[in-house]
């Protein structure tokens, strides 16, 4: 299966990307097609097998929308500023020659309007129709040109059975207009002077220049909901300065390779990521992360690309180049996000994909009620275009994709990458949240404290010899005592037989000697009493720390207790849940004394200890079972089943790859206060799409029938006048925009 995004131009509503979707959905090979109106981007996946990529662009082009190269944002952001000016222009000449129109509409109809406002004599409709029309007509010519888009793309989209927002514009303005023209002729044909009153020319033009003025607003929107991502790519440096034959050289990014050196000075942007090899420095990784504190680095150490070094000379080796930086990463991951749909989204996708044509029937019914309850044409043609323009389903296909372009870009500036609209918006459900404790409670570098031995053996010895066979472990605890036995130059002892017992310890042989090293699951296994170790066992387990029991030749030689320093964010963050009433608890493999210590200390109260890495992903569905929404957050390879069986999973950005894959949010930083922030930006984006989604259900539930005349024909009170119609449309798409912006002012609560 391969996925592919390509933009999406000429679509006008939600209805459009309808279309798209099922024109799309119908090529043969093609597996799913998702077409995101706010972002005017289709996200297909398909089987290159049965489907060429052309298919689905001939498809788009059949549907009558175009098929736009993929392009970076800063030409797509060209593209759409052109499509502003565009705008602008259309709405001003639609202006220039609208205000106009209205004006000599309106006075000459409007008595009292004639007694205080200036109207030249020789435009009066009664004594000179043939001037009045006339005028009318030459200034609405010009607002049709400019709004011809409206009908070309309009009417095609009514004959080909899938009419859009912009098949309601041209059929409403054309039923105005050619009751015009009708009106017209029976004025100086047939001398019928009365019928000069009738005409809709006005209507026609001021209704295409609100809607292009609309247009306009709702493009230059949109153009900020994505800002996000057009700040992350401004953060790219353009050229490096590589070392070649030891010389400087500055070249493009693009022709930055793999394992070149690169020079950085003092201020200067890191070009790509790679690892250090010479210099040392502090670096400001905020852009990235949300870290406001430089980072010290050293030979080793990795830099990342767009990251700033603050005041030293560093020399470092590209190790990642192109699309594959951290930087570009996160780009990519933003932009995936901001073009998938959340969930929420599929109920306002299926009414907007059936309302249009209801709306064109139900106008029609209207118009043909109430001309058989009057036999007032111009009564019905009012009742028709009103209804047409007010039914536009423009803000209900803005109210989704435009909270989520903004919640997605917002938090990527804090550092927290939702992969798409489904995790944000299931992160608003969560009730209860799991921590992994090694790495993500704690800081994952656990320190040697204490080393208790049975009687008669040495400490220095047991020190070498667990040390020894620790040497091949990759264990965090391992490394600990591998650390410990470094410090005090302990010679390590050539190792037999060495083997890692998943979730129990580890055996090894060493100069014939067994030794088996493990946690207390592992001594009950092997059938080990602790004896009068049993006391110092439970009080380091008491205060917190890991003991490691150590065998050898089938007799307790001792313990190494292991200490893992908790975060310092770690209590305030599940203060700060347990607040936003979330249920949190803690999964370890540490037996449960430790666990309870360590759960003590940042005030959890539910411990799931003495878990092996396979059974994680069992405990987290365990806690769905109890009807729980559950988030796991972790950072390690054996933390990855338990991330995708979890509702939500919650990778730190510190963590391995593995996790990070295996995640629906990665947090950038290694700060605990970061999971209450994406819960908290989650749920604020949800309430924002369910306001979006009120409003924009409320507008046309209320439009509709006030368009169809129901006041007047209930109460006796007024219509809706086309052109008020036009206007209100129009900003109620500008409002669920406005609305959707606001989360631009989202702060995480501290």
């Amino acid at each position: 299966m391969e996925k592919q995004t390509i933009a999406v131009g000429g679509m006008t509503c939600a209805a459009c990307a309808m279309r798209v979707e099922k024109a799309v959905g119908k090529v043969e090979g093609v597996l799913s097609a998702s077409v995101n109106f706010a972002t005017e981007k289709a996200t297909v996946s398909y089987d290159p097998h049965k489907a060429k990529f052309s298919a689905v662009r001939a498809a788009i082009e059949k549907a009558g929308y175009k098929a736009l190269e993929a392009r970076a944002v800063d030409e797509d952001k060209i593209r759409k500023e052109k499509e502003i000016r565009s705008l602008q222009r259309k709405f001003v000449v639609a202006a220039v020659f609208g205000v106009p129109l209205l004006y000599l509409a309106m006075v000459s109809m409007i008595w009292w309007l004639r007694a205080w406002l200036p109207f030249p004599r020789i435009l009066d409709p009664m004594q000179y129709p043939l001037h009045y029309i006339a005028v009318q007509l030459v200034l609405t010519i010009p607002i049709l040109i400019v709004g011809r888009n409206f009908y070309t793309v309009g009417f095609k989209a009514f004959l080909q059975g899938s009419p859009n927002m912009d098949s309601l514009i041209a059929i409403g303005t054309s039923a105005a207009v050619l009751y015009s023209l009708w009106a017209s002729y029976d004025t100086l044909f047939n001398l019928n002077f009365g019928a000069v009153n009738n005409l809709y020319f006005e209507s026609a033009g001021v209704i295409i220049a609100l809607i292009l003025l609309g247009k306009t607003l709702e493009a230059v929107s949109k153009g900020k909901t994505s800002e996000a991502i057009k700040k992350l790519m401004g953060l790219a440096p353009k050229t490096a300065t590589v070392i070649q034959d030891g010389k400087e050289l500055e070249i493009p990014i693009d022709e930055v390779e793999i394992g070149q050196v690169i020079l950085v000075r003092p201020g200067e942007k890191i070009p790509v990521d790679g690892n250090i090899t010479e210099g040392h420095s502090a670096v400001d990784e905020s852009m990235l992360t949300g870290e406001s504190l430089p980072i010290d680095k050293k030979p080793g150490d990795k830099v990342f690309a767009a990251t700033i070094n603050k005041n030293g000379v560093i020399r470092f080796e590209a190790a990642k180049v192109g699309s594959d930086t951290a930087l570009a990463q996160i780009i990519k991951l933003v932009e995936d996000a901001q073009g998938s749909k959340a969930p929420i989204a599929a109920m306002a996708d299926v009414v907007s994909g059936v309302f249009v044509p209801v709306v064109c029937v139900f106008a029609a019914a209207a118009a043909a009620a109430w001309y058989w309850y009057t036999g007032d044409v111009t009564l019905s043609l009012t009742i028709f275009i009103s209804v047409l323009i007010i039914a536009c389903p423009c803000a209900l296909g803005l109210a989704t994709p435009t909270a989520i372009m903004v919640g997605t870009g917002k938090g990527a500036e804090y550092g927290i990458l939702f992969k798409g609209g489904e995790a944000l918006e299931t992160a608003h459900k969560i009730d209860t949240i799991v921590f992994d404790k090694t790495g993500t409670i704690t800081e994952g570098k656990p320190e040697v404290t204490d080393i208790v031995t049975a009687p008669g053996v040495d400490e220095d010895r047991l020190l070498q010899l667990i040390a020894s066979a620790e040497k091949g472990s990759e264990h965090p605890l391992g490394e600990a005592v591998v650390r410990k036995a470094e410090e005090e130059k302990r010679e390590f002892l050539p190792v037999e037989n060495f083997q890692a017992l998943t979730g129990l310890g580890i055996e090894a042989v060493i100069g014939g000697t067994r030794i088996c090293a493990g946690n207390r699951k592992l001594m009950n296994e092997k059938g080990i009493s602790l004896g009068e170790l049993e006391s110092e066992s439970d009080r380091l387990a008491g205060e917190g720390k890991t003991p490691m029991y150590i065998v050898t030749d089938g007799k307790l030689a001792g313990i190494v207790a292991v200490a893992d320093v908790v975060k310092k964010s770690s209590a305030e963050a599940i203060k700060a849940l347990k607040n936003m009433g979330i249920t949190v608890a803690m999964i370890t493999g540490d037996n449960r004394k430790t666990a309870d210590a360590i759960a003590r200390q940042v005030g959890i109260d539910r411990v799931l200890a003495e878990v092996l890495p396979q059974d994680k992903s069992n405990e987290v569905r365990k806690l769905q079972e109890e009807n729980r929404r559950v988030a796991m957050v972790g950072d390690g390879i054996n933390d990855a089943p338990a991330l995708v069986q979890a509702d939500v999973g919650i990778a730190i950005g510190s963590g391995t790859d593995v996790a990070m894959e295996s995640a629906d949010v990665v947090l950038m930083r290694s700060d605990l206060m970061d999971v209450p922030a994406a819960i908290q930006l989650s749920r604020s984006t949800i309430r924002n799409i369910k306001q979006n989604l009120f409003w924009a259900f409320a507008y046309n539930t209320a439009g509709i029938p006030v368009a169809a005349g129901v006041l007047r024909f209930l109460f006796g009170g007024p219509l809706l006048d086309p052109i008020l119609a036009a206007a209100a449309m129009s900003l109620s798409s500008v409002s669920v925009l406005t609305n959707a912006l606001r989360l631009r002012g989202f702060r995480p609560k501290r």
